[in-house]
């Protein structure tokens, strides 16, 4: 169906309302702005008021939308901060994420594809959710940041890698031979990034940083389209090209003065964070089969067990990427944040739709257990890391007892 001119003020229009609903609701609960706008897709959508439909416009938009938030996850990262330790733990706690993911799907699904589509969408941890959220809490930078950012990325990466192999379709060898190619392309590209210093090029940014020219935007907008195209040819997901391509515009942009870099970044989440991202969220609300849950009691006794799942599956293996010393509030709050997933899970359950291997129902589960993993475990992970810290600071504070003389002498006072 194709969009009206009344459908594109609608969802430009809840676009545009949604920080502000997000502002007016936070006097009483705080939500994460991408819960609000799946919200209001929801809301405006087919499953309740049906003020638009979805379109073949809004899906194109919605998959830039998508290809941007895997960007910005990408360029988000600082490998400076997360390598050796923080990723070798990252990895591994993926790993076994993995194995209980896809494990436990095969053990409980009605058939092995199927529990493998479901075992794959509970290994993710939804990085590009958790970015604005820790950038808003101002915690990217300490060392509990850089291991949420570790879990984040390989939580993102990795279930796109396994996306590749065992989802494409393909023979997993094939797949394998075919990912280790991109793999080798993209390692040479951000190699030779990182060996030049690019003075020309951050030149030429800083001269159209103010003029309609915009050469960084269009330029980084380039790059996106040319790993995302690479990956496409190749038959990979997408997604891949997107968060390669944030990892190595960082790359590049290293060496331009900062406050040149900062602009640039400030311009790059106005496109994203301002436009593409929201529509994403927003469509998935508009393309969300609410009425598939609602009507299926079984799909909806199953939407606790999954949030339950990716606790158990993805958010305990993240504490093996806690730094050392780590205190239990922040070790809490790295399980729930852990565990918070839902662009992949969208990926997975739209694969499994067009493949027909997923149920509407099951998808729609999956989707709205996701939803909540957004909703609830970032929230309730930084309140009880703020909790038990306030508690332990409390606790430092609280005068020592006045000692008797006897007890200041170590000997029993008088009296007792």
């Amino acid at each position: 169906m194709d969009v009206t001119g009344v459908d594109l003020v609608l969802v430009v229009g809840a676009v545009a309302v949604a920080p502000v609903l997000a502002r007016l609701v936070g006097r009483v609960i705080e939500l994460p702005l991408i819960v609000v706008e799946l919200l209001l897709g929801v809301l405006i959508g087919p499953a309740v008021l049906g003020w638009v439909d979805p379109s073949q416009l809004l899906d194109f938009l919605a998959e830039f939308g998508v290809v941007m938030l895997f960007f910005l996850a990408g360029y988000e990262i600082d490998f400076g901060r997360i390598r050796g330790r923080p990723l070798r733990r990252s990895v591994l706690g993926w790993l076994l994420s993995l194995v209980l993911g896809v494990g436990g799907a095969l053990l409980l699904a009605p058939d092995p594809a199927t529990g493998v589509f479901v075992g794959i969408a509970l290994t993710s941890t939804a990085l590009g959710a958790l970015v604005p959220i820790m950038r808003d809490a101002g915690l990217l930078g300490a060392p509990f940041g850089s291991a949420v950012m570790a879990v984040g990325a390989v939580g993102e990466f990795g279930p796109l890698v396994a996306i590749a192999l065992f989802l494409s379709g393909r023979n997993p060898g094939t797949a394998a031979v075919v990912l280790i190619g991109f793999v080798v392309l993209a390692a040479a590209a951000i190699l030779l990034a990182a060996r030049g210093t690019h003075l020309r090029l951050h030149r030429l940014i800083a001269a159209t940083l103010d003029t309609s020219g915009q050469f960084a935007v269009r330029i980084v907008l380039f790059v996106v389209a040319v790993l995302v195209a690479v990956s496409m040819v190749l038959g990979l997901d997408l997604l891949i090209g997107a968060f390669t391509a944030g990892v190595l515009v960082k790359i590049i942009f290293n060496g331009a003065p900062l406050d040149h870099v900062h602009r640039v970044e400030s311009k790059l989440d106005a496109v994203g964070f301002g436009f593409l991202v929201p529509l994403f969220f927003l469509n998935t609300g508009l393309t969300f089969d609410l009425r598939a849950l609602l009507a299926d009691g079984g799909a909806m006794l199953l939407v606790p067990g999954l949030l339950v799942a990716l606790l158990l599956v993805r958010g305990l293996p993240a504490l093996l990427s806690a730094p050392v010393g780590s205190s239990p509030g922040d070790r809490g709050a790295l399980v729930l944040l852990g565990a918070t997933g839902l662009p992949i899970v969208i990926a997975v359950t739209q694969m499994g739709l067009d493949e027909q291997v997923l149920t509407p129902s099951l998808a729609a589960a999956l989707v709205a257990a996701g939803l909540l993993s957004v909703l609830i475990y970032p929230l309730a992970g930084l309140a009880l890391r703020r909790r038990l810290a306030g508690s332990r600071s409390t606790t430092a504070a609280q005068p020592a007892s006045p000692e008797s003389p006897g007890d200041a002498a170590g000997q029993p006072p008088v009296g007792r």
